[in-house]
């Protein structure tokens, strides 16, 4: 199926809740428990690279550019 017939459905079924509600409830993706898709960052969204140390929960990328504002430094 195209992206665009996806979009078709999703209107169509939209002006029909309880048919919406159904397709939801055997379609829509798992909430995930482990593995490298159940952790993301919170500033971008990203899968893996991720830094929870200290409860950041930051991908490398962000860190990177949030590193100095949220007061670490940068030794070399």
């Amino acid at each position: 199926m195209t992206a665009s017939d996806w979009k078709k459905m999703r209107k169509q079924l939209k002006a029909k809740p309880a048919i919406w509600k159904k397709f939801l409830k055997h379609n829509k993706p798992k909430e995930r428990k482990f593995g490298i898709a159940a952790k993301k960052c919170e500033n971008c969204g990203r899968f893996g690279a991720r830094v929870g140390q200290y409860g950041l929960n930051l991908c490398r990328h962000c860190f990177r550019n949030l590193a100095v504002e949220l007061g670490f430094e940068k030794y070399s």
